[in-house]
């Protein structure tokens, strides 16, 4: 497992990303710890860039922010996305009017729609269905974001497809887990310097 250099790592984000506020140190606290407890992680390269690849995520998903956050948008703007009647809805599993709105996206990275709040919430033996904001909850959604990215729970895409041993990883493509290619180049550049910071911030 990982085991991190708080001070180093802090330094080193603020090098590479810029000032840090309190409610950002506090957000990469907490993350910092929560990846040192992860057993799906273990320091060797590959799992490496699969970190850094998950915190870029991250970073860009929730608006740079590192906290679990609500998808932007009105209650009437996500039922005209995401309403039982339009085709993304139905994808999603949307069946009531106001599935829309209820089970709009949420999280590190946003987990959407009935049918997938379901499926997450059974998975974690959690009820998502009465209680949907229960997803960006952090632990919670902690687990569903690194759970999600490597079994492809997104795209049906998956880390292991992108960052394989022995191989150069594959940044650019691996925005494919989430949302096709859009803004790959950006989150591949933010994951080589989140990579960066944990070789110099890992102890050993």
């Amino acid at each position: 497992m990982f085991s991190f250099d708080d001070d180093l790592f802090m330094d080193g984000y603020k090098t590479r990303f810029g000032p840090l506020n309190a409610q950002l140190a506090d957000a990469l606290q907490f993350l910092l710890r929560k990846i040192e407890a992860d057993t799906r992680f273990v320091i060797d390269p590959t799992d490496r860039y699969q970190l850094a690849y998950c915190l870029a995520t991250f970073k860009w998903e929730t608006a740079h922010t590192l906290q679990p956050i609500d998808e932007y948008g009105s209650d009437a703007y996500f039922e005209k996305r995401y309403g039982p009647n339009t085709k993304a809805g139905k994808q999603l599993g949307n069946t009531d009017i106001g599935d829309g709105a209820l089970f709009h996206g949420r999280g590190y990275v946003q987990l959407t729609g009935r049918a997938n709040y379901k499926r997450v919430g059974d998975y974690f033996k959690v009820d998502l269905i009465t209680e949907p904001d229960i997803a960006k909850s952090p632990d919670i959604a902690y687990n569903i974001a690194i759970e999600g990215l490597k079994q492809g729970w997104f795209t049906s895409k998956r880390l292991g497809q992108f960052f394989r041993d022995g191989e150069p990883p594959n940044y650019e493509n691996a925005r494919k887990i989430i949302n096709g290619l859009d803004k790959a180049q950006i989150i591949a550049d933010i994951a080589r310097r989140f990579d960066e910071l944990l070789v110099v911030s890992l102890e050993r």
